[in-house]
């Protein structure tokens, strides 16, 4: 049952003050993407986190602590195993860079200034809000682009986090040595990115939203397995892939420039940990049991659907809109938004190919991707068939 089923067919609910009906549609919105998963094995390995992240909300508490489970594999024969990791791992040496002192951090950055805006004006459609019975003055329209910026900013710095410690793990539990090595300059780069991210939205910005639920799960997830190879496939396939179509989305529509180029030294950066992904499982998942790759299969999926439903701005919604509106409302709204469109566009136009990539979209599960509208992506190139220039394009 969805959740306009729900609402539309109980009058009960109907009745219900905003701030309840809204605390409802947000539940059973969960429990529907709990429910939605078919396959038993994924759902009982995905709901510890959904607990945590969705209904409990940990992620708002500030810290968390979750326990990873994993085996750290030491070689002291120190082999050169990979040849391509090893290029990589020397390409990643070459183009390291100073996140303190390499950006122009001196560049004035105002929010309100139309003539250089954080994200384009067409990012939005404003007549979806009259529609609603909402108007904006010029100067709230451009305050409300400021925190939606601030808001996907704030996303890729908790996700960047993610991946700092996911990446740190990954190094740990990776068999191949010259995987180690490549796995190090990803820590390096995740904890730059952290820095980066954070000292925009603190010093540009002045304004950081928390942790997406939806996000939370994932992560949590990720640390929490206990198998290499998943936080192989989450991290460096699911998670980065989707990093990558966001971040050449976001600056392809800026106008500002110290967000542009911080957002394209990124962009340079993520293109990297996807290929080191590809490196890693394509050879490995040739190998499967067809019991194992469904498992990896049906997992996949749904992490893309949880991602897919993280850009619906919810923090903001209730900070901002939730006395105006049900959350049901504002997500028809957000959906009808053609930037926020665009972004989630690009960003599994990134993704899906790479799943593809590495042996996980045989026929019995392309299906589920095409229902879901993103079968369209599935025959386009891989991350490792495109440059470095036509990533930073978009």
């Amino acid at each position: 049952m969805q959740i306009p089923a729900f609402i539309d067919a109980n009058p009960i609910v109907r009745r219900l003050p905003l701030a309840v009906r809204t605390r409802v549609e947000a539940y059973v919105e969960h429990i529907n993407a709990v429910l939605a998963v078919e396959n038993l094995k994924v759902m009982g390995r995905l709901a510890p986190s959904a607990a945590r992240g969705l209904f409990l909300r940990q992620g708002r508490a500030g810290t968390a602590r979750m326990q990873a489970r994993h085996r750290a594999w030491f070689d002291f024969d120190y082999p050169h195993d990979n040849p391509e990791m090893r290029a990589l791992y020397e390409k990643a040496k070459r183009l390291q860079w100073n996140g303190s002192t390499d950006l122009p951090w001196q560049t004035s950055v105002d929010p309100y200034d139309p003539d250089v805006p954080l994200v384009d004006h067409s990012f939005f459609d404003w007549q979806v809000f009259r529609r609603a019975g909402m108007t904006f003055t010029d100067r709230e329209k451009l305050g409300f682009e400021h925190k939606v910026a601030s808001w996907m900013l704030s996303q890729f710095l908790h996700g960047e986090q993610g991946a700092l410690m996911a990446a740190a793990q990954v190094t740990e539990a990776t068999e191949q040595f010259d995987g180690k090595f490549y796995g190090a300059t990803q820590v390096m780069d995740e904890a730059r990115h952290v820095e980066v991210f954070h000292r925009y939205l603190s010093e540009k910005l002045e304004l950081r939203y928390e942790i997406n639920d939806n996000l939370f799960t994932i992560i949590d997830g990720l640390m929490t397995d206990g198998r290499w190879d998943m936080k192989f496939l989450g991290m460096q396939i699911l998670v980065e892939g989707l990093a990558l179509g966001a971040f050449a989305t976001l600056r392809k529509t800026t106008g500002e420039p110290l967000l542009e180029e911080l957002l394209r030294r990124v962009i340079h950066d993520e293109a990297r940990h996807v290929r080191y992904g590809l490196l890693a499982l394509a050879p490995v998942y040739r190998q499967l049991s067809e019991r194992e790759r469904r498992e990896r299969e049906d997992w996949a999926f749904e992490v893309v659907v949880l991602m897919r439903n993280r850009f619906l701005v919810h923090e903001m919604y209730e900070e901002d809109f939730a006395h105006k509106m049900s959350r049901r409302e504002w997500n028809r709204i957000i959906e009808q938004m053609p930037g926020l469109a665009a972004f989630r566009r690009t960003m599994f136009r990134r993704l899906v190919p790479n799943l593809r990539a590495i042996g996980l979209l045989t026929p019995r599960v392309v299906r589920h991707y095409e229902r879901v509208g993103l079968g369209q992506y599935i025959h386009l190139p891989s991350t490792d068939r495109i440059s470095d220039a036509e990533m930073v394009a978009g």
